[in-house]
């Protein structure tokens, strides 16, 4: 059976994140360690477990996924935004660890215009101290960028070089649909060249030999065209990715075993629903 989960709101717990993660027709899920648009966290202690624990074994929703703060940049030169990102992150995988998670989802932020390599060995230095410090059951995943002001990741080869550079079982990334297509990789079965892109997404994942620290998949559809640069999801077949791409790659014998994370506006705008899992579901059929 292929996992496929939601981001969905951890409200009340994230033992309800669970019940409402299966309420859609999903056995894995993704969630925010607390709000999405606030540094504050209650303190980790207060957790309470054994619901979660009881909820995963009820519902049979496994694995949890962790998805860090928007507001982090680990390339940032504000003291005070590196400070709180480093705070937010430590957070998050002492999160990850205590709710038995699958690691927690990183963008890693923006070079604001200096470039990759200007700011490389600092981001390099700021996430090695985080996995040093962290619980030896947590696991950071970097995840890749669709290319708006700066953002890095947006190179799949950037990912490769802090993956080299970690060499830790604790590290790997997360790939993203909509955030491939835009930043010009294109998800469907190589054929020739891409016009106006970096090539196939599945050529450039075998190039850089990034299948095996691979963890998850965020599946979402793109509002946006082509290696546009812009991030905006949209909802499964409803957005400007080949439907027949999408089928494509989510049914590469490399992913099979892989949770699909669906992040999409929902059908009213209220979020992932039970339509999207329903379109994943059926693409993932037809492979």
């Amino acid at each position: 059976m292929r996992l496929i989960g939601a981001h969905v709101s951890a409200a009340g717990g994230p033992h309800k994140a669970v019940e409402r993660a299966a309420a859609i027709g999903c056995n894995c899920a993704q969630v925010f360690s607390g709000s999405p648009r606030s540094w504050r966290r209650k303190p980790i202690e207060e957790l309470d477990i054994d619901k979660v624990a009881r909820a995963r074994e009820q519902h049979t929703v496994s694995p949890l996924v962790t998805h860090a703060l928007y507001l982090i940049n680990l390339a940032s030169e504000n003291q005070d935004l590196i400070d709180n990102s480093m705070q937010a992150l430590s957070y998050d995988l002492a999160f990850d660890a205590k709710i038995g998670g699958a690691g927690v989802v990183v963008h890693l932020g923006s070079h604001q215009g200096r470039g990759w390599d200007t700011v490389q060995e600092l981001v390099l230095r700021r996430v090695a101290t985080l996995v040093e410090q962290a619980p030896p059951e947590a696991s950071f995943l970097i995840e890749n960028s669709a290319g708006q002001q700066g953002k890095l990741s947006t190179d799949l080869a950037e990912i490769r070089w802090m993956l080299d550079q970690l060499a830790s079982p604790q590290v790997g990334w997360c790939f993203d649909t909509c955030h491939a297509f835009a930043a010009g990789y294109a998800l469907g079965k190589p054929n020739g060249k891409t016009e106006n892109g970096r090539g196939y997404a599945v050529d450039e994942i075998d190039r850089l030999g990034l299948w095996e620290e691979l963890r998850c998949v965020h599946v979402n559809d793109s509002r946006d065209p082509f290696a546009s640069g812009r991030d905006r999801h949209a909802n499964i077949n409803d957005g400007l990715i080949p439907p027949d791409d999408l089928v494509y790659f989510l049914n590469l014998q490399q992913i099979e075993k892989l949770p699909l994370i669906l992040e999409v506006p929902g059908i009213d705008n209220d979020g992932p629903d039970a339509e999207n899992v329903r379109r994943l579901r059926a693409h993932l059929e037809e492979g």
